[in-house]
């Protein structure tokens, strides 16, 4: 993009870059004031918050000055020297006045059927009706997600719904191509407007998604508190069979270590999947008995009203 300049040939900022300093500028000010403010109530001068944190006292003077551009570890250190959490310090609410964040803090430290019950006083409709009759087929590729879900969705008689060709439909490409050109941040995007759309189009339906939209907490969180989750488990070894027998070869393509990069990821989204309301596990069964045995969930579990 060409420079803006004035009529002396002097660049100048335009207006979203403007808006961008002030906004920068405005945390950079609300961050010094907070940590200037903890310091001081902790009665901590600022050469012993050095040397706790192990942050320069030039360093700390900037920052409380709202001067210093301070890295996310820097003031992670400064956080963690004033026993505060660093979002406290960065927030757009004020940690000291703001009732929002005393029942979050609550909330972190309460057990959890306190945390449940406190979700279901606030939530403004109970799970059962916001989860509706939507089913979601959740885990890594090769899991069986379209087959099954395609499979259940025609004995069911519901729609079935792959995520993936929402975004392709959104987008107009290729989830591949995509993928080139705007990156997994477009893509993350794009999903979560896809999946939006989905749930204000279908009360009833199963919907199949990428293996790693349980990546993105908010749109998993979403996807969590509107479709009844399944999750279709699999040993490693399944999963990079299935997908190289769909003709897909790029897993082993010229990458010995391909089984062990796909068992960390499946090892690191374990708990993630776990969330889910239900699991079936695909390994060692015939897809006319995973078949059955997901049916029979989806019965047993009510998910279709």
């Amino acid at each position: 993009m060409s420079e803006i300049t004035n009529f002396k040939g002097v660049a100048q900022k335009t207006t979203a870059e403007s808006q961008s300093d002030a906004m920068v500028a405005t945390l950079l000010k609300r961050v010094g004031e907070r940590v200037r403010k903890a310091r001081e109530l902790k009665g901590i001068p600022r050469r012993v918050l050095s040397e706790i944190s192990g942050v320069s006292p030039r360093y700390l003077a900037q920052l409380e000055s709202g001067e210093g551009n301070i890295s996310i570890g820097l003031l992670q250190k400064v956080a963690v020297a004033l026993d505060y959490r660093i979002e406290w310090l960065v927030g757009a609410e004020d940690p000291w006045s703001s009732d929002t964040m005393r029942v979050a803090d609550l909330f972190r430290r309460a057990g959890f059927h306190t945390r449940q019950e406190v979700i279901d006083l606030l939530s403004p409709d109970t799970e059962t009706d916001m989860r509706a009759s939507r089913i979601c087929l959740i885990g890594l590729r090769g899991a069986g997600k379209s087959t099954l879900g395609a499979m259940a969705g025609e004995r069911l008689g519901v729609p079935f719904v792959e995520l993936n060709r929402e975004i392709e439909e959104q987008s107009g490409m290729p989830v591949n191509e995509l993928l080139a050109f705007y990156g997994q941040e477009g893509y993350r995007k794009l999903e979560a407007q896809a999946l939006e759309r989905v749930i204000a189009t279908h009360d009833a339906m199963i919907l199949a998604v990428a293996g790693g939209i349980v990546a993105d907490p908010q749109t998993y969180n979403m996807l969590l508190a509107h479709f009844h989750t399944v999750w279709l488990k699999a040993e490693p070894e399944d999963h990079m069979e299935r997908v190289m027998a769909q003709g897909d070869t790029r897993p082993m393509g010229g990458n010995p270590e391909a089984m062990d990069q796909l068992k960390s990821i499946l090892t690191s989204r374990e708990a993630l999947y776990g969330r889910a309301s239900s699991q079936v596990d695909t390994s060692g069964r015939s897809l006319e008995e995973t078949l059955d045995d997901l049916i029979g969930v989806i019965g047993e579990r009510g998910f279709l009203r």
